[in-house]
């Protein structure tokens, strides 16, 4: 499996050490872990404050896509008005290569804690047979 990178910026990469700083921390997009299992790979996207319902995932052409748009209310109840913003929830798209290993049928996601964990299952290794043929 493939992680599909961005903004590949060669004045990050000369200034800090990628291994250092999470290049997801320059680009905006939600950092991930991913895990190769015996019978799975497993993706983590830390994606905290959201819902299960904001996420958008699809795979298209052996591209796996996890994307999330969260509209934000600007809408104020009575007499409280919002000073200062600071923080907030930004709209993200991250999208991972995926080799003939993965059975995309068996894809699962699950959010909690603000982790969105998704498995993807591998394909069973067909063993390939040896047969001696007796000439008749």
């Amino acid at each position: 499996m493939t992680l599909v990178k961005f903004n590949n910026h060669p004045v990050v990469k000369r200034f800090f050490d990628e291994d250092a700083f999470n290049e997801s921390f320059f680009t905006g997009f939600p950092p991930v872990n991913i895990y190769d299992h015996k019978d799975h790979y497993a993706i983590e996207v830390a994606a905290p404050g959201r819902e299960k319902s904001d996420f958008k995932i699809q795979v298209d052409r052996n591209i796996l896509t996890v994307s999330q748009e969260k509209k934000e209310s600007t809408e104020t109840a009575g007499d409280i008005r919002q000073v200062r913003k600071e923080f907030g929830l930004k709209t993200f798209k991250r999208s991972f290569t995926l080799d003939e290993k993965i059975d995309v049928e068996g894809i699962v996601a699950k959010y909690e804690n603000g982790i969105l964990k998704l498995t993807l299952p591998k394909k069973e290794v067909t063993k390939e047979s040896s047969k001696d043929i007796t000439v008749l």
